[in-house]
């Protein structure tokens, strides 16, 4: 029996790192993060799986480009399965046994993929996986967001959002050298580094409020806290809002829709749009062919370009909670607007015949700069504003409403791009920096700032803007 103001794991010993005020790290938060990063790195490696496994899967199992073309697109639709019932998963069973389903998909994936010896396995594998993303994208940032001291959350939400890009590059890099059955299994070990802490991390505290478990609640806020900490005021403030909530209303999809919400959705799901809309996933899957259109060396260009990602993000994670969401946010628009401007305008040149020595280096600057400043806010912040602008009555519909919204996009952004690539090279990237533009102005105009506050500070505040 736990009693409360404690939080026992599996060895009856309360897991605490340090215990001053509530506001460092103990070692359930760390490991609560440790599990959230660990999902954040599968769902970037299992994006950026399927380029470096490519030649080895077609030549070994005899795979058509058609075929091959299912296998890498098929991730997309588990994707969108997942991100319709993720919030509704995470809302019934908690986020700790929605980190528990999430990776059964993902092992279940990887190991489909590891042992496949026809399409249809590799399929399979690829749709859980896909599945499994989904579901992360939701729960991730909420469990972070819940279970982060207010002085900390954004530092640490960008750092699980952080490990999605790095991972890609790790696995491109990993996977230029390594057997694909390999590389799949590699995609098995965070998760199994999940399932070990996941037996001893605490439930998120405003999950438990809402399910009207507040000895358990007070219990896991102490866990995270610290032993001697003081929570009184913090788990006082967790329980009346939530309990105010839920005597306004229930979480149902209907609610999205009046006028008390539609601020955060607007927010909420602008972002998804502006994020995906403004081309990322072309850049990101398709860098190599644009790299040759420009004629500069591709292998050279992904290089740089994977490098700078990884240190604007760990850029990104250290501005964060000084420098606040919306500033990173606008420069990270900024930029982007920049990047996909000069990419268009090389291009543009390039087919005018004019300055075409300087061509292929004005493009790898424009790619350049797109990802690296997509990289510092519009990669990861997006997701981070989802986890704290929504009340805990309607986070579930709200957020798996987002999450539908980001992936639906990313999908019509990766189909349609070569498309757009045959129908203008410049226009494409013209086009994409005319969105970053409007995220410029969207971002200046409905982004509330979140920095410093508690979750319930921010959504009432948003609230009573409403009204």
């Amino acid at each position: 029996m736990v009693e409360e103001g404690t939080y026992e794991g599996p060895t009856n010993e309360p897991l605490i790192l340090n215990s001053y005020n509530g506001d460092g790290l103990t070692l359930s938060l760390a490991l609560g993060i440790t599990v959230a990063a660990g999902a954040s790195f599968t769902c970037g490696f299992s994006g950026g799986y399927s380029s470096p496994a490519q030649s080895g899967i077609m030549d070994e199992l005899g795979l058509t480009v058609a075929e091959y073309s299912v296998f890498g697109s098929i991730l997309t639709i588990g994707g969108m399965t997942g991100a319709i019932v993720s919030g509704k998963i995470s809302d019934f069973f908690g986020h700790k046994i929605t980190f528990w389903i999430l990776n059964i998909f993902y092992i279940m994936g990887w190991l489909a993929i590891v042992f496949s010896e026809e399409a249809w396995s590799l399929y399979l594998g690829r749709l859980f996986l896909g599945f499994g993303t989904a579901v992360f994208n939701y729960v991730g940032p909420v469990y972070v967001a819940d279970i982060t001291p207010k002085n900390l959350r954004g530092r640490l939400s960008s750092l699980v959002q952080a490990m999605t890009t790095c991972s890609i590059s790790i696995a491109y890099f990993v996977g230029s050298f390594t057997y694909w059955r390999i590389l799949a299994l590699i995609g098995v070990i965070p998760c199994i580094i999940q399932v070990i802490c996941l037996f001893f991390v605490p439930e998120s505290p405003r999950w438990l409020a809402k399910s009207g478990r507040d000895s358990a609640m007070t219990a896991s806020l102490q866990c995270l806290r610290g032993k001697n900490a003081d929570i009184s005021q913090e788990a006082t403030e967790i329980h009346d809002y939530t309990k105010n909530l839920q005597r306004s209303s229930e979480d149902k999809i209907l609610d999205l829709f009046s006028s008390k919400y539609a601020s955060s959705v607007i927010v909420g799901v602008g972002l998804m749009l502006l994020q995906q809309l403004g081309g990322y996933k072309g850049f990101a899957y398709y860098a190599n062919s644009i790299f040759d259109l420009a004629g500069f060396p591709g292998t050279i260009g992904i290089t740089v370009v994977a490098v700078t990602q990884i240190l604007m993000n760990i850029l990104g994670i250290l501005l964060i909670d000084t420098c606040g969401r919306r500033p990173l946010l606008m420069v990270s628009a900024v930029g982007a607007f920049f990047g996909c401007f000069l990419t268009g305008l090389s291009f543009l040149l390039q087919d005018l015949q004019r300055s075409e020595e300087i061509t292929p280096v004005m493009a790898f600057l424009g790619i350049l700069m797109y990802m690296g400043f997509y990289s510092l806010g519009m990669s990861g912040i997006p997701w981070i504003i989802m986890s704290e602008i929504f009340p805990v009555n309607i986070k579930g519909s709200a957020g798996s409403l987002c999450n539908l919204v980001n992936w639906f996009c990313s999908w019509v952004v990766s189909y349609s791009f070569n498309f757009l690539l045959q129908w203008s090279s410049p226009g494409t990237f013209f086009v994409f920096s005319s969105i970053s533009g409007v995220a410029i102005i969207f971002i200046a105009w409905r982004v509330p700032e979140t920095k410093g506050r508690t979750l319930e500070e921010i959504q009432a505040s948003i609230t009573a803007n409403v009204q």
